[in-house]
């Protein structure tokens, strides 16, 4: 009596079937012979009824119907698994009821399954089809364990590192999905081939000490990050600019004093030209006459002639 009823609440239960989006999985109807008919559901919609006798196959509607197949005449076949499809699947052959239950299960690592050092990270783990009453757990490789979907991770340290598993239960049995979680410390910067390492921590103690750093093993050194020789170049840049403005000015003033005295030339040299006189051949006029002595006239002979 207790051996039937064990048996009455496995069937009830069912199979649970695990996937992962994407992939095929294939849900066995466990009958040994079909004589009259074969119905496939998927909660309360049908996937496919089929008359053994007749031939006959009717099938359902839904989006499932473009990625489901039977597989000899009674497995239900679904490719590229979302994880919309999870739920409860019935297979009635004869009369006869199998259960099955699709969990479509995913693991993620946000925002990369390989972090270094002090990064933050997310885990989660989705399990689509559970039952409300089963609970999923996060275990670290570190032995810590965490009852929730999601494990958040504000600095990644190294006890991180390693393989993170996802346990969840369904109808009494436990599942398990992992995740493997890389951990890399930051890369240190190598010194230079004709660099003596020795050399150079001597060098980094004494400046330490001497309370100046110093410019060849500091690439930041200066003010605002800036090498020395690049300071050096910023200010014979800005002489030799200096420079061609001192000499542009210079020839400037020079070139307008040669015009101003050009121009003064030509003036001095025009006014020179307008004071020239003509000079004519016409002889002098006759002495006036001592004063107080009359001017004798002409004779008429003179006149005459």
């Amino acid at each position: 009596m207790w051996f039937g009823f064990v048996l009455a609440a496995l069937s009830a239960a069912g199979e649970v079937i695990k996937t992962k989006p994407r992939q095929r999985v294939t849900i066995k109807c466990e009958v040994q012979t079909i004589t009259k008919e074969l119905k496939w559901k998927r909660g309360d919609d049908m996937i496919y009824n089929l008359n053994w006798k007749s031939g006959v196959r009717l099938n359902g509607q839904g989006d499932i119907m473009k990625r489901v197949a039977l597989k000899q005449e009674k497995n239900l076949e679904i490719s590229s698994v979302e994880e919309r499809d999870a739920g409860e699947f019935t297979c009635v052959a004869d009369g006869r009821s199998h259960k099955y239950t699709l969990l479509v299960v995913s693991v993620s690592i946000s925002p990369s399954a390989n972090l270094q050092l002090g990064n933050e990270a997310r885990l989660e783990c989705q399990v689509n089809g559970l039952d409300h009453k089963s609970r999923v757990e996060w275990h670290g490789p570190d032995g810590s364990s965490t009852e929730s979907r999601t494990v958040h991770l504000k600095r990644v340290a190294s006890s991180h590192a390693g393989t993170w598993v996802c346990k969840f239960s369904q109808d009494g049995n436990m599942y398990e999905e992992t995740l493997k979680l890389n951990v890399k410390e930051p890369e240190m910067p190598t010194p230079s081939p004709g660099q003596n390492s020795e050399n150079a921590i001597k060098s980094t103690c004494h400046n330490s000490r001497a309370g100046t750093p110093n410019p060849g093993t500091h690439k930041g050194w200066g003010l605002l990050g800036l090498s020395w020789w690049m300071w050096a170049a910023v200010g014979g840049g800005f002489l030799v600019l200096i420079l061609l403005m001192v000499c542009v000015i210079v020839l400037y003033k020079r070139n307008r004093r040669r015009r101003r005295k050009f121009l003064k030339l030509k003036k001095t040299r025009e006014l020179l030209k307008a004071k020239t006189f003509c000079q004519c051949n016409c002889p002098a006029a006759a002495a006036p006459p001592p004063r107080g002595q009359r001017r004798e006239k002409p004779s008429a002979a003179a006149l005459m002639v």
